[in-house]
């Protein structure tokens, strides 16, 4: 598979037999010179939770080299053009977040918005459905799972969760994780939290999940726990475990009819 850009996705272990797909659609801060930080004067606010899922790309890529799986990472920040919301959508190209006025998305051109769309999300999203085709030829069911985390603190309320697991109607990764994660006493375990992702759900597992009948769901891990190389470590061996139980069950229900 061809990158476009390489500014625009990455993929890691592309060629990994495994069924397992990570996709990281927050993984980058990253905003091309061309657009001038978007009008932001205060170049610190790219590191805040509002620009990209801090610490979850860290986790991810030792979660796939641990468990030799394919993952795919956009390189662009969510304030640009958010890959995980519907293009139609005006959030997609938020005017402002967490009280942070974006200028360059206050009244966005048509023409510039349908400019980022085609440079950017369409070339990510494709690649996502180009691997999912490759493991869907190879294996009677994928298992798409989409790697987010959340901020600590969120309108004054400070979220108990350290991991969160978000689905919709689908409960094939679900059901299971949620079982092996809860068994760890030391976490607690968010179901739909610290958001439901049925209202509304994301674009990447509506489209590539549900709407292809694929396995998926979508992991929130609480950033304050991944934001060190030490912590997202720690993370990414909890959910090397995890996914290795849950796909060690998956099997063992294929093979039992």
């Amino acid at each position: 598979m061809n990158t476009i850009d390489s500014r625009v996705f990455e993929i890691q272990h592309e060629n990994s037999p495994s069924r397992l797909l990570f996709t990281v659609d927050h993984a980058s801060r990253y905003i091309p010179d061309a657009y001038d930080n978007l009008g932001l004067e205060d170049q610190a606010v790219l590191y805040r939770h509002i620009a990209w899922d801090i610490g979850i790309e860290d986790v991810t890529r030792r979660l796939a080299d641990k468990l030799q799986a394919t993952a795919i990472y956009a390189r662009f920040s969510r304030l640009l053009l958010d890959a995980n919301r519907f293009p139609d959508d005006p959030a997609s190209t938020p005017g402002s977040s967490d009280g942070v006025e974006i200028p360059a998305n206050r009244a966005l051109a048509v023409e510039e918005k349908k400019q980022r769309i085609d440079t950017y999300f369409r070339p990510y999203h494709g690649a996502i459905q180009s691997l999912l085709d490759v493991k869907s030829a190879a294996h009677d069911s994928p298992l798409l799972i989409s790697m987010h985390s959340f901020t600590p603190v969120m309108n004054d309320f400070e979220r108990p969760w350290h991991i969160g697991v978000l689905w919709d109607s689908d409960a094939r990764i679900a059901k299971p994780l949620l079982d092996i994660l809860k068994q760890n006493s030391t976490l607690t375990v968010g179901d739909n939290e610290p958001y439901s992702a049925r209202d509304p759900m994301g674009y990447t597992m509506s489209v590539h999940g549900t709407d292809r009948h694929i396995p998926n769901v979508a992991i929130e891990i609480r950033q304050d726990l991944i934001d060190t190389h030490q912590g997202a470590e720690k993370w990414a061996n909890i959910m090397a475990d995890a996914v290795g139980q849950l796909c060690k069950r998956l099997a063992h229900k294929s093979g039992s009819g």
